[in-house]
């Protein structure tokens, strides 16, 4: 029987254990033009010990940026910078893809160039606040996508992934989570098209399922993974038929041959996870849902009985850098600074998935 420290193969690599650090918004590219700095390649490096680091959210295109200092992979300096990363993670024995996030909608106008301001499925400003560098502000409108421009965004999700490889990655993870594009299009408030990107189940799935094409033509099935969180509310995300859109997701995706799915689990939604791990026939990475506290050792069995392959961790990882080797110990665990997590400076805040 598997557990969590044993090796895994996934895809053309061999992960040294099972668990994951999760993605985690940093918010530290202060490189020119969005880059990483020596400050992030010593980050990632100290957590090498993990099977699997999958990297802050890095947009694909200039569009995509959502909030102050996240890093790009649209530019030559940025895949340049990525590569000192990559190479120091390496060289510790790790293994890191990054993930690709558009934010679409949850975006700062002012973050963008020229006339450029944050686009969406449809023209529907999210409730709340977002981080921008004044402080919280409520969201703006979003401009609606144009067809021509959906199939834009779809190709450079595609080049940042072919990018990511000549930066040095292992392979990319698509962001369909959490309230940002992929997100909104599966939506059923923040997408109200009447067009073939939307409406139907068929529809508004549509959007990640030819993202996930695209980008597994690009670089490989083997290197692409896909991330949800069926059920999750952040960012004024609602969603009907719940089940069967993540179901008929899941199974169009599959089709695909990305190499896994990674969800993050909301509160309430074990069976789905479930019922998904059971039609999912490649390898299930899961960041499951125990809010108010952060994963812990209890959820390496998780691995043991089958439920998922890895267990991705993320406030832990902030805290301990070394955390396989304090999970196989039973510790002694730092505790996570949450204080910067959604309030405050925003470089201590680690999105939602950090927080399980």
């Amino acid at each position: 029987m598997a557990t969590a420290f044993d090796p895994y193969r996934l895809g053309r690599i061999v992960l040294s254990n099972r668990i994951a650090m999760a993605p985690m918004t940093r918010s530290r590219a202060f490189g020119p033009g969005g880059t990483p700095t020596e400050l992030m390649a010593t980050y990632y490096a100290q957590r090498a010990s993990a099977g699997l680091i999958i990297t802050e959210g890095v947009q694909p295109s200039i569009v995509g940026q959502g909030y102050p200092d996240t890093p790009g992979l649209h530019s030559d300096e940025q895949v340049a910078a990525w590569r000192a990363v990559t190479d120091r993670v390496h060289e510790a024995g790790g293994a890191i893809f990054a993930q690709l996030m558009h934010a679409g909608r949850v975006g700062d106008a002012n973050l963008l160039p020229g006339e450029l301001t944050p686009v969406a499925p449809s023209a529907i400003t999210a409730a709340g606040e977002m981080y921008t560098r004044e402080g919280f502000k409520p969201f703006g409108m979003p401009r609606s996508l144009t067809e021509a421009e959906i199939a834009q965004t779809i190709e450079d999700f595609a080049q940042a992934a072919r990018n990511a490889i000549a930066a040095g990655f292992d392979g990319v993870e698509l962001h369909g989570a959490n309230g940002y594009l992929i997100h909104q299009f599966l939506s059923t408030n923040a997408n109200q098209r009447t067009d073939g990107w939307g409406g139907s189940i068929e529809g508004r799935i549509r959007f990640a399922v030819e993202v996930t094409a695209a980008v597994v033509d690009a670089i490989g099935a083997d290197r692409v993974g896909l991330r949800i969180s069926p059920g999750n509310p952040l960012h004024d995300i609602a969603e009907d038929d719940l089940d069967l859109t993540y179901k008929s997701l899941v199974n169009a995706v599959a089709g695909v041959g990305a190499v896994y799915l990674h969800i993050m689990e909301t509160a309430g939604q074990r069976d789905l996870t479930t019922s998904l791990r059971a039609q999912w026939p490649g390898t299930l990475i899961l960041n499951p849902n125990t809010l108010p506290e952060p994963t812990g050792p209890a959820e390496l069995d998780l691995v043991q009985d089958g439920t998922a392959d890895v267990i991705s961790y993320g406030a832990l990882f902030l805290a301990n850098p070394d955390l396989p080797a304090r999970l196989v110990a039973g510790g002694p665990f730092n505790d996570p600074d949450r204080s910067g997590f959604f309030g405050g400076d925003h470089r201590g805040y680690t999105d939602y998935p950090a927080m399980t």
